[in-house]
């Protein structure tokens, strides 16, 4: 997965390490479902819901879930109740209509929209009051540069999920 530059006069060194860090965990991300077929992107090796396929379906709905926060603030989040509820657990599941392919695929477009947006947002301490949600503080705010921090953290956190993942599944090792 290769990452939107932006022109020079636009790209500061935080936006081009921003960029940097989520260039590496997204490789390595989907560095450990290469090869794989989709049914066994869609396999749950482990005591865990988890598949990669579904690993890869999530990090790419919650990334652009955050980019669109990033623009137009908590309406970019759906209201939380028991459907709201249901569409985010099944961005864990690769279904049986889906492809592993079509899945990076995407991931893909999210990726270099995101990347659009850390070159060209005129602010990163622009902010947006965090929607109402159990998991959110009320009255926080979040700025655009905490989002795309957020954005790393959750990127690193799934790759390592997918590593254990697929060694569980063939014994492949994303570093080893």
């Amino acid at each position: 997965m290769t990452s939107t530059t932006a022109p020079a006069a636009t790209t500061t060194d935080e936006r081009a390490d921003l960029l940097d860090a989520l260039t590496t965990h997204r490789w390595f991300l989907t560095y450990t479902v290469q090869g794989l077929t989709d049914e066994q992107a869609r396999l749950r090796p482990t005591v865990s819901a988890l598949s990669l396929g579904g690993l890869v379906k999530h990090v790419a709905a919650t990334e652009a879930t955050w980019a669109e926060f990033v623009l137009v603030g908590p309406d970019a989040f759906p209201a939380f109740d028991e459907s709201s509820a249901a569409e985010w657990a099944a961005e864990f599941v690769m279904g049986p209509e889906e492809t592993l392919a079509g899945v990076l695929a995407d991931y893909a477009e999210v990726a270099a929209r995101t990347d659009e947006l850390v070159c060209t947002l005129p602010n990163l301490d622009a902010a947006h009051p965090l929607p109402e949600a159990p998991w959110f503080t009320p009255g926080a705010h979040r700025s655009a540069r905490r989002v795309f921090l957020h954005l790393i953290a959750e990127t690193a956190q799934h790759a390592g999920h997918a590593d254990l993942l697929r060694e569980s599944i063939d014994g492949q090792k994303t570093m080893g």
